[in-house]
């Protein structure tokens, strides 16, 4: 079973809290015996994938399968191409390289709705939505990169995971995938 979660801000990307302040998955009523596919931290939002597949773990998180997965962040202040180009070759945080990544500046905006609670904004700074494909998936890596070429991100959606788009799904709510959904999750575009 492969089912599809709009996780939404502020929710754990596990079954217990182990003391947080944050809710956890288990007040959404998932099938038994599912767990997450890789994890968004709490202050993200958007497609999580449960399973209770052990083989895909293998196929979809390991460094070495490439899958991607897509995002939107939310950046303080609009970026250079200069730096849009260090995202694609690959930035150091933690004391490592980051693979390269696709990355620009989305055009047009995303009309997303307001979160609660609601993204920090400064009269005086603007913002812009970019998006980024990786191929790896280190902790916080986004909002890592972002901060490194000096776009701290404000708000951070993960929108895809292969060809496998979060779409209409409602936040909070969740979906079996079918056959052909799960041929795109898989699906490295």
């Amino acid at each position: 079973m492969l089912v599809a979660f709009h996780k939404p801000h502020g929710i754990l990307s596990q079954f217990t809290g182990n003391d947080s302040a944050h809710r956890t998955l288990s007040e959404f009523n998932f099938p038994k015996m599912v767990y997450p596919l890789g994890r968004l931290d709490a202050d993200s939002e958007g497609l999580l994938l449960l399973t209770d597949e052990a083989a895909l773990n293998q196929s979809l998180l390991h460094p070495t399968a490439a899958h991607p997965r897509t995002y939107h962040a939310l950046v303080e202040r609009v970026p250079a191409e200069a730096a849009l180009q260090q995202l694609r070759e690959g930035v150091v945080f933690d004391g490592k390289l980051s693979l390269p990544t696709q990355a620009g500046i989305l055009h047009p905006q995303p009309d997303f709705p307001p979160r609660n609670p609601p993204v920090r904004l400064r009269k005086t700074v603007s913002d812009v939505w970019i998006y980024l494909t990786l191929i790896e998936g280190r902790n916080r890596q986004v909002r890592k990169m972002t901060a490194a070429i000096g776009h701290p991100t404000l708000r951070l959606i993960r929108v895809q995971i292969g060809a496998f788009p979060l779409g209409q799904l409602a936040p909070g709510s969740w979906q079996e995938l079918t056959r052909s959904e799960r041929d795109l999750v898989l699906a490295k575009n």
